[in-house]
């Protein structure tokens, strides 16, 4: 490792975040890095050539199905001719074999004239299946009780649209009649309905732009309120359907992102201090952004949860650096937070935003700005590897797979192993907190020992006290034995007068006063 001291750091060019096409619009991952309107460009023609494709493959079946029937039509004309013994095995042999033949060349044509009918005429597929539902039930989108937030936002988009007047009520009653069609289109895969969802913004912008005389401001303002009353209504029809493996692709990204736990912000070198309480306070909210983005229905207001953690993240390079934050410090900042975050469902949510948005919003602004570095941070976040991180491959998996955990790196710019960092205080207050515990718990264990050593002598000595006294007590007894004298006690108040030992008696003096 020593020979590595410089850090290549994660960078992308900014012409890398645009359309390829060269349109000056922000591409996206998910269209093959073309925008939105390039990709349906490019996708109504691939559609188209698939059409075109059905169509002379449909015309070829049924030219081939009618130079068969006309084969065996002159061969049954032909057997007429020929003797009657033999007619009837050659008969059944010639029909049974255009009856194989005419059996798989029918299903051949059925299938792919089926196709193309799906592509040319998706309303009619559907009308039959509203026209056999007719006069049953209605669609289960309509006449299940809303919740709350959907009849607020019902309410909110009616609001609106009176101050329209006239337009108003023919824009809500367009916005109805589309929620009942794509109620009944459940069959469609993602695509699909996300055409549906784009055609119509077109159409209804379309409409709106000749009704405002050209006024944009005005007409994204109801195209705003229109995705917000539609998106909210099909939300759960639409987002993460069944027919796709978003959900395949959410639980691939946790797990990820579970694994790459153990990445410091001195791995993607980003320039934020969390040590600064600032830095660290817009970090928390740059997370909590994140992570809010799940809880949203209408694509306009998941964008705006990443527009506000974009710029806390941008408000943290900001304090650090002391100077304006750069866009080549923004996407190692972002992937940093992603990591830390582990937003729920992020796969789902940037692939609803990406079919279902107003196409306008992800092609320029900031909103799409932010949220093609998002795109851009969950396909890093599945490429990183031991080289983006400066690490040797070795380590790499070591620190994957948990056999090890990374030091932080020392003056050199370089990743210590284990006990080479001792004293060095760290700038992650996580790791800060992890290092400052474990050195507590090392003088606690040492003052545990020391502790269970004192204790333990002091039992010994309890134990051996008694046995000491009792040894010097017999010693001295031993040497010093202990002798009783008897005596005669003499009663002072006896009449003994051969006692010298007493007093002599007192006499009475008189003084002459």
């Amino acid at each position: 490792m020593s020979q590595r001291t410089e850090r290549r750091g994660i960078h992308v060019d900014q012409s890398d975040l645009l359309c390829k096409k060269g349109c000056g619009y922000y591409g996206n991952a998910a269209w093959q890095g073309l925008c939105s309107k390039c990709w349906r460009e490019e996708y109504q023609r691939v559609r188209q050539k698939q059409i075109q494709d059905d169509w002379a493959l449909a015309e070829k079946l049924q030219r081939e199905e009618e130079a068969a029937y006309a084969s065996v039509h002159g061969a049954q004309a032909l057997s007429h001719s020929q003797p009657a013994a033999s007619q009837p095995h050659t008969g059944h042999a010639s029909l049974g074999a255009f009856s194989k033949f005419e059996e798989k060349k029918t299903n051949e044509k059925t299938r792919k004239v089926t196709t193309v009918k799906k592509f040319f005429s998706p309303s009619s597929r559907t009308a039959s299946k509203k026209e056999t539902q007719e006069g049953k039930t209605p669609s289960p989108s309509i006449s299940r009780h809303a919740s709350f937030d959907t009849e607020q936002v019902s309410k909110d988009f009616v609001d609106f649209l009176k101050n329209l007047q006239k337009p108003g009520r023919e824009i809500h009653k367009q916005c109805r009649a589309f929620i009942v069609n794509m109620s009944s289109k459940k069959d469609l895969g993602a695509d699909e309905l996300s055409e549906c969802v784009q055609d119509f913004y077109q159409n209804l912008a379309d409409r709106l732009m000749s009704h405002f005389k050209g006024s944009s401001e005005s007409v994204e303002q109801v195209m705003d309120q229109v995705e917000k009353y539609i998106m909210t209504r099909l939300y759960k029809s639409v987002f993460c359907p069944e027919t796709t493996d978003d959900e395949k692709k959410d639980l691939a990204t946790q797990n990820r992102i579970r694994a790459l736990h153990w990445v410091t912000i001195e791995m993607l070198c980003v320039s934020m201090d969390e040590e600064i309480p600032e830095v660290s306070e817009n970090v928390v909210k740059a997370i909590t952004d994140v992570i809010e983005m799940d809880s949203k229905r209408v694509p306009r207001d998941k964008l705006a949860c990443i527009t506000r953690c974009s710029k806390h993240i941008f408000s943290a390079i900001r304090i650090t650096k002391n100077e304006p934050a750069s866009a080549d410090d923004f996407l190692p900042a972002l992937i940093y937070i992603v990591l830390k975050a582990n937003p729920p469902r992020l796969q789902s949510n940037i692939q609803y935003i990406t079919r279902f948005c107003n196409p306008s919003r992800l092609m320029t602004g900031e909103d799409g700005y932010y949220f093609t570095n998002l795109c851009c941070a969950a396909a890093f976040i599945e490429k990183l590897d031991a080289q983006s991180l400066n690490l040797s491959p070795e380590e790499f998996e070591r620190y994957m797979s948990g056999q090890a955990s990374p030091r932080l790196n020392n003056s050199e710019g370089e990743w210590p192993h284990s006990g080479s960092a001792v004293g060095v205080t760290p700038t992650n207050p996580v790791l800060a907190q992890l290092n400052h515990n474990l050195e507590m718990l090392s003088g606690l264990s040492s003052r545990q020992e020391s502790l269970m050593e004192a204790a333990q002598s002091l039992q010994a000595d309890l134990i051996a006290w008694p046995k000491n006294v009792q040894r010097e007590v017999n010693d001295i007894l031993e040497k010093y034995p202990l002798e009783i004298m008897s005596r005669t006690v003499s009663a002072i108040d006896a009449n003994n007068m051969d006692n010298d030992q007493l007093p002599p008696p007192l006499t009475p003096q008189v003084f002459a006063g």
